[in-house]
């Protein structure tokens, strides 16, 4: 699953509870998931009546944390939250970024 393809929906009133709450959009959420060096995480504890997911990529905020979902039927990627990625996420991501910019 690589939402770079993909539509973008999202809940208005949780997105303004998540620029508050976060200080990051979901519109610069959007710009991070067409990262095409972005790095996706299955979220399995979080996956119990859908499938979850946390893409770590790079929007002009910075490297961004986005939990998403994907509506395989209607071809949708949902925005459920997004923040400014962890020390660790952004170690992650741009280690990825190095194994995918070298390969041949």
């Amino acid at each position: 699953m690589y939402p770079i393809n993909s539509r973008f929906e999202w809940d208005s009133k949780k997105a303004i509870v998540n620029l508050r709450n976060h200080g990051v959009s979901f519109e610069d959420a959007a710009e991070a998931l067409s990262d095409p060096n972005g790095l996706v995480i299955y979220d399995q504890l979080h996956s119990i009546h859908e499938d979850r997911f946390c893409w770590i990529g790079l929007s002009s905020k910075g490297v961004l944390s986005v939990v998403i979902t994907d509506r395989q039927d209607d071809r949708v990627c949902r925005i459920i939250s997004a923040r400014r990625a962890s020390r660790n996420e952004r170690i992650r991501y741009y280690e990825n970024e190095k194994t995918y910019h070298n390969r041949p």
